[in-house]
């Protein structure tokens, strides 16, 4: 799909999501409308995989009889083979264009009623599952989408009236999932959750991670490599950091936690939505730290972007827990980030690369972090690169951020590499972005590992001592500006000729006062 057309779909979706604006909260319609997107998607691929089935009889699966023998019993075989191929079941009756149609939603006609047979529909995806090897990824998909909310209309025919509108929206746009090598409704999917989270704020936006963010992390933690066995994610918010490992190379397993309900639900529409089969992602839901849902992964890829200084327990009795027991001592129960560090170095293969994302702070506080800091750059130098961000490149927060990428096995044993990004973007609007060739820059940077002026410096681990195990980025890269001479003559001449200038002006000013018989203002 061109560019071009991408842009158009992009624009026809959000024309979409302006149908539901103004009724509630963009967190809240967003909801609505990828909960849409989704049910379409399943529609057309269920469609796709039965009309393949079906090639040989030459019936097109919307054609199918239902209420025949002959028609049960093609369901029947389908539903089979589909449940092993899919993970779900649709029948003919219970697709998206179909219930488009009946609700006449184009505004040429009065709706017809259709959100009762909606919510059996949604139901039955999720029942179609039960007892099947994918019940787990699709139990309670839908359950943001409450279409009896009084914020789609006070009465029950409002309500099936707005619904009806975005379904025939969405009905006529065509995906083209039959000729797109690019999973185009993801690709789409994706951009709705930048613009819903770039338009709501933090709230909606804590989940999701800038695109240009993602490229650095992922296309480090990927480098050199063209196949990796997983990738791993422990605040996997709607999943676009361990997608984005997807398009740097090839990934076996997906893993995830998310504590967020509507945001873990998000996460596993978006594994589907991007054609992962439902046997190569384990998304689950909890809090990553206190209740971690994974036995020791050992992943090779090992991504996140957590809450940035969120709090947490910091029981003792993590003390015993393998994750942080060798550390001696516990992250403060007012800033998580250590612990979330912590947790994903334990579950990072010997052979695999990690990389988060996090607040400066955690280069230079003291106390426990810093202990925790000397720890890992001391004892286990596991600390491989530091990589500063500009300030205001996520949404909620205009704080600088930087990347942490850790290795247990690192090429380079004897130092660390420092980077700073931080001049580096283009202003849109109120936000800050980098751009394509700031992110080439980093990667390369950290490909070659090459000290650059007023850009990036590789630090030998005895300076990282001598700082006393302070990371603070301006100790390593000297990014300071000269100011340009100043020739004292030339200024000297430029005064005086200021005030010969002066006095000619107050002459003349002296004048004027006096042809006005007033008197002068000096």
């Amino acid at each position: 799909m061109s560019e071009d057309n991408k842009r158009q779909l992009e624009q026809q979706l959000w024309n979409i999501a302006n149908t539901l604006r103004g009724k509630m909260d963009a967190d809240e319609f967003r909801d609505y409308i990828l909960g849409f997107i989704f049910y379409k998607y399943l529609s057309e691929k269920m469609r796709m995989y039965a009309d393949e089935i079906l090639e040989e009889d030459k019936l097109p699966y919307l054609e199918i009889k239902e209420k025949t023998d002959l028609g049960q019993q093609y369901l029947e075989a389908i539903k089979e083979e589909s449940l092993e191929k899919l993970g779900y079941f649709l029948k003919p009756s219970e697709l998206f264009s179909q219930l488009a149609k009946r609700g006449n939603g184009d505004g040429k006609s009065a709706s017809n009623f259709i959100i009762e047979d909606l919510q059996v529909i949604l139901n039955n995806i999720e029942l179609s599952t039960m007892g099947t090897q994918s019940e787990e990824d699709f139990d309670h998909l839908f359950e943001d989408m409450d279409l009896n909310s009084t914020k789609l209309g006070k009465t029950v025919e409002q309500r099936n009236e707005i619904l009806a509108k975005v379904m025939s929206h969405l009905d006529k746009i065509d995906f083209q999932l039959e000729h797109s090598e690019m999973d185009v409704l993801g690709d789409a999917y994706e951009y709705l959750i930048g613009q819903f989270a770039s338009g709501a704020g933090k709230k909606a936006g804590e989940f999701y991670t800038p695109q240009q963010v993602s490229r650095i992390l992922a296309k480090i933690v990927t480098l050199g490599k063209t196949r990796i066995k997983s990738g791993y994610d422990p605040t996997a918010g709607s999943g676009s950091l361990l997608l984005r490992l997807a398009r740097e190379c090839e990934v076996l397993s997906f893993y995830g936690q998310e504590r967020n309900r509507t945001t873990y639900n998000l996460c596993r529409m978006n594994m589907i939505l991007h054609d992962v089969h439902y046997t190569r992602f384990d998304i689950k839901l909890e809090d990553t730290l206190e209740y971690p849902q994974h036995g020791r992964l050992d992943a090779e890829a090992v991504v996140a972007n957590p809450p940035f200084s969120a709090k947490w327990s910091a029981n003792q009795l993590f003390m015993s827990d393998d994750r942080f027991s060798e550390y001696g001592r516990l992250a403060p129960s007012s800033k998580a980030d250590y612990a979330f560090i912590q947790h994903m170095l334990y579950n990072l293969a010997e052979n695999g690369t990690m990389a988060v994302v996090m607040p400066h702070g955690v280069l230079f506080r003291g106390a426990a972090e810093g202990h925790i800091r000397k720890y890992l750059i001391e004892e286990k130098n596991y600390l491989d690169a530091v990589i500063g961000l500009p300030a205001n490149v996520f949404y909620g927060t205009s704080i600088p951020t930087c990347i942490l990428v850790f290795k247990k096995c690192k090429e380079h044993p004897d130092d660390i590499l420092f980077i700073d990004a931080s001049q580096h973007f283009d202003k849109v609007k109120t936000q800050n972005q980098l751009r394509d060739e700031d992110v080439e820059r980093i990667v390369n940077t950290y490909s070659k590992r090459e000290t650059t002026d007023k850009y990036s410096y590789v630090a030998s681990l005895d300076e990282v001592r001598e700082n006393d195990y302070n990371l603070n980025i301006p100790r390593y890269v000297d990014t300071f500006e000269e100011e340009e001479s100043v020739n004292i003559n030339a200024v000297a001449e430029e005064l005086k000729t200021l005030e010969v200038d002066m006095k000619e002006t107050d002459e003349i000013i002296s004048g004027f006062c006096k042809e006005l018989n007033i008197p002068a203002p000096f």
